[in-house]
């Protein structure tokens, strides 16, 4: 059974104006196809990862439960994991594999296949920590759009894969803090059987508890700050009678070259940057999940922009959902003739301004839902023209009524001025 790729970015922060540089950067790079390939479709990727959070927060509710210290990012983890949950349940809902194709993907390169909105939020999140600002956003967005123009699908969307790549790394960090835990558990098994001398029936920390925790293959082959950071603590806490395996602890590091000191600062800093990554993660879901991408949208989109330069002046006195119907019926434009947004925008406005007089051919709506669309056709060397239904005569009738009566109002608007 094929697998499906997994996408894999990672870096360390950056200013905002370095990333504004490497998103034009990577956009100047990137060459685009119509879709994105099926092996690269994130959800069961995402599911995978979810299940792998959900296995470290029963683990850290069972050591709460023995009395083992919780890593304090697993805090986030047992305060959020509902968070998380009903953003994966969205995203599975919402993002279909249907859905996912339909992205323009990535040609060239490592991301091969991949949907370019998936990779460049992926970029995002990677070089922020988790961290994300509407306003940042929005300047991110309009940093890539200097080279390469997105789609209104793609703008639209962008918060769904903001939120699979945050999942993907609050998963990563999850591994880790399983490893750390792990550890605390090997500690306190160690210490239970030569300190306290314990019976097997006596035991909290026994063999068979620690086997039958299901993702002990992800505990990763350096564990040994976790481990010492933990067991020196432990060992103060008995103190004489756990002072001559604290000494001989500290005489097996420094044989290292280090310090059980120097091991403690670097394991202290390890865990408050993965404190700070869980919890820049989750707030990041929530706030993404409180942005109005309408708003966003508006904001960024290059074809919103041209739109409102309808010399007819009536783009801009519609209701959302009016609009919302212009952009879509741009977007099958583009669908069917494989021809950019911003170009078939252009190429609208092109004809609009050709008229001069008050006619209905001078607003854009003729071209994208009235007969005025084959004349875009010719301009644009599509040969499949529209053909005239008698529902859409009907419609153009009502569409006609309306669009001269916005014009008889507007002109005596300015009769009455």
């Amino acid at each position: 059974m094929k697998t499906n790729k997994v996408l894999q970015i990672s870096g360390t922060m950056l200013t905002k104006e370095q990333l504004e540089y490497h998103l034009e950067k990577i956009a100047s790079e990137q060459n685009i196809i119509s879709k994105s390939q099926k092996e690269t479709y994130p959800v069961p990727h995402m599911i995978e990862n979810f299940r792998i959070i959900q296995e470290v927060y029963q683990m850290l509710n069972h050591h709460l439960k023995l009395g083992i210290t919780i890593h304090p990012a697993g805090e986030w983890i047992l305060d959020n994991l509902y968070v998380i949950e009903e953003t994966v349940k969205m995203i599975e809902r919402e993002l279909t594999i249907k859905k996912y194709m339909n992205f323009p993907g990535i040609a060239n390169g490592t991301h091969v296949g991949f949907a370019r909105i998936y990779v460049l939020a992926t970029e995002i999140i990677a070089y922020t920590d988790n961290h994300i600002e509407r306003e940042n956003l929005e300047q991110y967005l309009m940093s890539y759009q200097t080279k390469k123009t997105l789609s209104m699908d793609e703008i639209w969307n962008i918060g769904i894969f903001l939120e699979i790549a945050i999942i993907e790394n609050i998963a990563q960090i999850c591994k880790e803090i399983y490893n750390s835990q792990l550890q605390k558990f090997k500690a306190e098994n160690i210490v239970e059987r030569l300190i306290e001398n314990k019976t097997k029936n006596e035991k909290k920390f026994g063999r068979e508890i620690y086997k039958k925790y299901k993702l002990v293959d992800l505990a990763y082959p350096n564990t040994k700050y976790s481990f010492i950071e933990y067991m020196s603590y432990i060992l103060k806490r008995y103190g004489k009678k756990g002072y001559s395996y604290l000494k001989a602890l500290e005489d097996t590091v420094e044989m290292t070259g280090t310090t059980i000191s120097d091991v403690i600062k670097k394991e202290h800093f390890d865990i408050a940057m993965k404190k700070v990554l869980i919890g820049n993660g989750i707030t990041s879901i929530k706030e993404i999940q409180r942005l109005n991408f309408l708003e966003i949208f508006e904001k960024i989109n290059g074809v919103e922009d041209l739109l409102k330069q309808d010399p007819a002046g009536i783009y801009e006195k519609m209701d959302y959902k009016t609009k919302e119907y212009y952009r879509m019926k741009i977007k099958e434009i583009a669908n069917t003739t494989k021809i950019s947004e911003i170009y078939i925008t252009k190429k609208i406005l092109e004809l609009a301004n050709s008229y001069e007089e008050e006619t209905k051919q001078r607003h854009i709506g003729y071209y994208i839902i009235e007969e005025g669309i084959n004349e875009l056709y010719d301009l644009l060397g599509y040969k499949n023209k529209r053909k005239m239904k008698e529902k859409d005569k009907v419609n153009i009738y009502i569409f006609g009524i309306y669009l001269l009566s916005a014009i008889f109002s507007l002109v005596m608007s300015f009769i009455l001025e």
